[in-house]
């Protein structure tokens, strides 16, 4: 017999919702209900090896048909926004799948299925009905199986009903469940039921009497005497609620059996909307190679003599477009990929005369032929410049930084990412094509699999070229495109190039120091313990502090008591050991990053050349990795101490410059607040002028430990501190941090009218913005969940600032790196971390470079208030800090 498999929409997604953790995809897309429904779906048509495939849903603004009961079934609890939002996206999933949805006005999706599962067995289909509601178990007949998933800690598993397991669960039949549910009522349903009988009497009632009507046939027999006082008394409610229990196996719904038809679900449309929600397990069911990449792959063409290149580069300068792609890897280029027109897209591996060098050369002729253009585009523009040496001036796009700026939330803009996202086209990923083969030597082998991806990444670089151009000018972000993140790409390849110098002995005296210091605290806390055990380990650890010594504040997880950092040290100022400890984790990390993780990192010519990454944070801020030099401690003295390895070269020194207080200093020109700009603008303490304000102290009386205070809450309302942040950062009470607090705002009400409008727009527009127009999306401003909305408000208060200090640093970095190659100083930016940039300089052009340094950097915006460069010379990095 043929099978037919049909899911109640709504009560599965319903389900998933509740039963898969809050996902989020970069769009800001609630996803977990639709993630959760999928998985449902694809198990229950594994296990069944169905034929045939149906959704219902209820509409979305349901009629009843019984118009006499909407009372009651319109009063059901609304369902979160999170899910509501997921439903049509639902709906557009299967419908891209081709599965037939079942809706019909007066009826719910249970009529529906009813009838549909009743007509299905009657025409010789064993049927499969899917659903978390119960209700559905009185439609269980001999062709007709019940399946309903059920969420534990294991996962789904799903329980399967037909009429005898409905009997031996439940002692009814699945038509005796009807008069079940009907006697006991159900409140999430709205039935009412009859007072005073609850599952057990009215089971009860109807094993032994088979139906309220035999009951009420039966009722001077009924016990106990308040349920028969109660049908008595309800026996019309009892009726109605029957009426209301019972689904309908009649509806007039037109159902076609030929569109069921489960026919291919993995379609190219599916898999686009997978790669937008970013189902990552449910890509790998899709073969891509069969999804219409074919005729476009059609097109794609191996050039490999010299004349052919000639030709296709000669073609290419006429073009208007170009896109390309150089397949790099350790040993130089392996070649070239290059896309000018729909009927135009080459893969050129390097062989014979068409040497890396030549090809290189090819892409350098054709961008000079376009300088004062934005016609050409690549994907990781940085990558390839060592073997192009393009440099400022190049028109060269980068398109993965385009999709970076358009949505920084996404985890990757590669070249399928951009199909997707911009072209609505669906083609394979270079995981897809090549799995974890190596790309450049596959290529360089001639692999097709290689040379379809290089000419994919060539074609969607073409192609994607004016449609970026054109959302970034729609975003108002075209500017900053082409004036800042673009020139930042040459920026950061000289630094990557320039690298720092490391000196070896000095990391390795540093290491020993930390071993040292390392040893002697762990034998002092075995002292102070009693006993030797594995500081390292959680579980030992939260033995030692909170059962053997006895110390407050523990809590016991299911692995074990919590000493995660955050309880430790609210237990250190009263408990040495617990100073130590945290003390002993910094230096453990501080050995094992950096004593023994730089070493790893230097190279032959004694520096380490960093990756510095601009397409990583949400903010605007460049990251550093391989390894993150930006994050290097500097609270304790061991932690600032690791900067005296990082030295110049012999006869070079570095100039170190820093802005002070950049960030406060953009608060105070975008919020307009006049008082904070003043105090700017009088070059006052403004560390000691706000504690002066918020505690009603003369400016000359101001403790040292009021302006560390006001410090901490100047720097905290940057970050949208709460009260509660604040006390922990202080050790006050939450009432006095919310004093603090208050009495800011006070002092400075623009800030605090700035900080509420950029909450406003958040949760309006679904974004904030910096002062260069750079947008960064808050999806979480839309949680339904309070600790989400509560951090997307302190990202809206930040987000403005944070980014824009950002921007004015990367518009310095590139106005102090042009200068130092204009004016031909022997000088290069080694380091950026965050408000600071290091350069490495011949001596005798220090006070030279430190007052270019100082005047890029100070003029790299115009703001309310001036920008403030602190720069300093010295023979290390620590040193001229």
């Amino acid at each position: 017999m043929e099978k037919l498999v049909l899911i109640d929409g709504h009560s599965i997604l319903n389900r998933a919702f509740y039963g898969v953790p809050e996902l989020t995809n970069s769009e800001g897309l609630h996803t977990n209900a639709v993630y959760g429904f999928l998985n449902i779906m694809f198990k229950i048509l594994e296990e069944e090896k169905a034929d045939y495939l149906a959704v219902a849903f209820d509409l979305k603004e349901p009629t009843f048909r019984h118009k006499m009961f909407a009372d009651y079934k319109g009063t059901r609890k609304p369902m979160p926004e999170e899910l509501r939002e997921q439903v049509p996206l639902m709906k557009e999933v299967l419908t891209s799948m081709g599965i037939p949805i079942l809706t019909m006005a007066g009826y719910e999706a249970d009529d529906i299925l009813g009838t549909v599962a009743k007509r299905s067995q009657a025409k010789g289909l064993e049927v499969s009905v899917v659903s978390g509601d119960r209700d559905l178990l009185q439609l269980a007949d001999v062709h007709i199986k019940i399946r309903i998933p059920k969420t534990n800690r294991k996962g789904t598993e799903i329980y399967d009903y037909y009429p005898e397991d409905v009997k031996r669960e439940y002692q009814v039949t699945p038509q005796e469940f009807i008069d079940v549910k009907a006697l006991m009522g159900d409140s999430s349903d709205n039935i009412p039921g009859v007072p005073s009988i609850g599952e057990k009497t009215a089971t009860s009632l109807i094993t032994a009497y088979g139906s309220i009507e035999n009951v009420k046939a039966h009722l001077e027999e009924v016990k106990p005497p308040r349920a028969k006082k109660a049908l008595e008394e309800h026996y019309d409610m009892a009726v109605m609620s029957k009426e209301l229990a019972a689904i309908c196996l009649e509806c007039p719904i037109d159902f076609s059996w030929d569109k069921a038809r489960l026919d291919n679900l993995y379609t190219p449309e599916a898999y686009q909307y997978m790669k937008r929600l970013e189902f990552k397990s449910i890509l790998t069911r899709f073969d891509v190679q069969s999804m219409g990449g074919a005729s476009i792959e059609e097109k794609f063409w191996t050039v490999e003599e010299l004349a052919g290149a000639e030709e296709v580069f000669e073609r290419a300068e006429a073009a208007e477009n170009v896109g390309f792609q150089l397949i790099k890897g350790k040993d130089g280029a392996a070649g070239l990929a290059i896309c000018f027109g729909e009927e135009e897209i080459y893969g050129i591996p390097v062989s014979g005369f068409m040497t890396a060098a030549y090809l290189c050369d090819k892409i350098r002729s054709l961008a000079e032929k376009r300088k004062g253009t934005d016609s050409m585009n690549t994907l990781n523009l940085k990558a390839q410049l060592s073997e192009l040496e393009l440099d400022y001036g190049s028109p060269v796009m980068d398109g993965a930084v385009a999709g970076y700026l358009l949505n920084p939330l996404k985890d990757t803009y590669d070249y399928d990412d951009l199909a997707r996202d911009y072209l609505g086209m669906t083609v394979p990923s270079q995981a897809d094509l090549l799995g974890k083969a190596d790309f450049c030597e596959t290529f360089a082998q001639g692999k097709q699999e290689a040379v379809t991806c290089a000419c994919y990444m060539a074609y969607i670089a073409w192609k994607s070229l004016p449609v970026l151009k054109s959302r970034l000018e729609e975003e108002g972000m075209l500017s900053l495109f082409l004036q800042m993140e673009m020139p930042l790409i040459y920026s950061l390849y000289h630094m990557e190039q320039a690298g720092v110098r490391v000196d070896r002995e000095q990391l390795k005296v540093y290491g020993e120091q930390l071993e040292v210091k390392i040893q002697k605290l762990e034998q002092e806390i075995y002292q102070l313990a009693g006993e030797t055990f594995n500081i390292n380990s959680p579980k030992q650890l939260g033995e030692i502090l909170f059962e053997r010594m006895q110390l407050p504040h523990g809590k016991k997880t299911k692995t074990g008591y919590s000493t995660a950092a955050d309880v430790l040290e609210k237990l250190a100022p009263e408990y040495p050991v617990v100073q130590m400890i945290l003390e002993y984790r910094q230096l453990t990390k501080l050995n094992s990053t950096y004593a023994q993780g730089l070493a790893g990192f230097i190279r032959e010519d004694g520096r380490i050349h960093g990756k510095f990454n601009q397409t990583i944070t949400a903010t605007g801020r460049i990251s550093s990795t391989e390894p993150n030099l930006q994050n290097i401690p500097v609270r304790m003295e061991l932690g600032r101490a690791i900067r005296k390895v990082f030295v110049p070269e012999e006869g070079y020194v570095f100039v170190d410059a820093d802005y002070s207080q950049i960030e406060l200093r953009i608060l105070a020109h975008m919020s307009q607040d006049e008082r904070l700009i003043h105090a700017y603008r009088d070059a006052q303490d403004i560390h000691a002028i706000t504690a002066s304000e918020v505690f009603h102290t003369p400016l000359e009386q101001v403790t040292p430990l009021q302006r560390r205070n006001a410090k901490a809450v100047n720097f905290g309302i940057v970050y949208g501190i709460s009260a509660f942040g604040l006390s922990e950062d202080l050790s006050i009470s939450r009432k006095e941090a919310l004093e603090y607090i208050n009495k800011y705002f006070e002092t400075y009400p623009g800030v605090k009218a700035f900080l509420d409008e950029q909450v406003r727009l958040g949760k309006e527009q679904g974004y904030v913005t910096t002062l260069y127009g750079r947008k960064r999306p808050i999806p979480e401003l839309r949680s339904a969940n309070f600790m989400q909305r509560s951090f997307g408000e302190r990202v809206a208060m930040n987000s403005p600032i944070q980014g824009t200090a950002a921007d004015i640093m990367k518009l310095a970095m590139i106005a102090v790196d042009q200068e130092l190659k204009e004016r031909r100083l022997d000088a290069r930016i080694v380091l950026q971390v965050h408000d600071e940039l290091l350069v490495e300089v011949r001596a005798e052009e220090a006070e030279t470079v430190a007052a270019l340094l100082t005047e890029k950097m100070k003029q790299a915006a115009q703001l309310k208030v001036s920008l403030e460069v602190e720069a300093h010379t010295g023979s290390t990095w620590l040193d001229a800090k």
